[in-house]
């Protein structure tokens, strides 16, 4: 993967923590974005083990993340929100939160989770 893409599911680690729960779900899901994006075994490795610890919005690097990726990051993030089926209110206020530390604009964040939200919940049967 390049570096940009390492950050970008790099940061949606503290996503799945967000409810304090790292589910199986939430693990699936982080391994399919891993394929999607063409991760190598051990990059996988690595995000994994990353994973184990509790990780927050601290975490998150934005130096690696154009303004094109933290969008793609907040997407990707409220999808991941509903891995287990529902996006909980922790999760909710995570993703409000996770738009603010992006430097995402509010109207513009707001739109982008308002239709990853209808996205996901289209598509509930496939996460």
């Amino acid at each position: 993967m390049h570096e940009q893409e390492t950050a970008l599911i790099r940061a949606l680690v503290p996503v799945a923590w967000a409810d304090g729960d790292f589910a199986k779900k939430e693990q699936e899901m982080l391994d399919a974005f891993l394929e999607a994006y063409g991760a190598t075994d051990a990059e996988k490795a690595e995000l994994r083990e990353y994973a184990k610890e509790k990780r927050t919005l601290e975490d998150i690097e934005l130096n690696n993340l154009s303004a094109s990726d933290r969008r793609v990051l907040l997407q990707h993030a409220v999808l991941l929100s509903f891995a287990d089926g529902q996006q909980s209110p922790a999760e909710s206020e995570f993703l409000a939160a996770l738009a603010k530390r992006l430097r995402v604009p509010d109207d513009e964040a707001k739109a982008v989770i308002t239709e990853a939200e209808a996205r996901a919940r289209k598509h509930l049967n496939l996460l």
